[in-house]
């Protein structure tokens, strides 16, 4: 079972601004450039209107000197809590059987 987080995750957009755009002092134009994409795809990030895509989380572990997964885990963890906290239609799922796996008995 997994345990289960109560406060809203950080969007990734909201990370590279604080930790990243503000000490640096690099404006989106700037970071954009560095990145090799255009404003408009780093802004809809920044302003946590679009997520980390594959290619993104690249170009960032090169720029900021991390690990891609960083990003996509970072990216992951807040679209599953969005996708469990804002939506309910998937609490309405039963569990099946599965050969092979029994249910452990507490």
């Amino acid at each position: 079972m997994r345990h289960r987080i109560n406060r809203i995750r950080t969007h990734p957009g909201e990370l590279i601004k604080a930790v990243y755009m503000e000490p640096l002092n690099l404006t989106v134009t700037a970071l954009a450039a560095s990145l090799g994409v255009s404003r408009k795809t780093l802004s809809t990030i920044i302003n946590e209107r679009a997520g980390i895509t594959l290619d993104m989380a690249l170009r960032l572990s090169r720029a900021f000197s991390t690990t891609p997964e960083l990003w996509l885990n970072m990216q992951q963890a807040y679209d599953l809590w969005r996708a469990e906290n804002e939506h309910t239609d998937w609490q309405q799922v039963t569990a099946l059987y599965v050969p092979g796996q029994e249910q452990k008995i507490s």
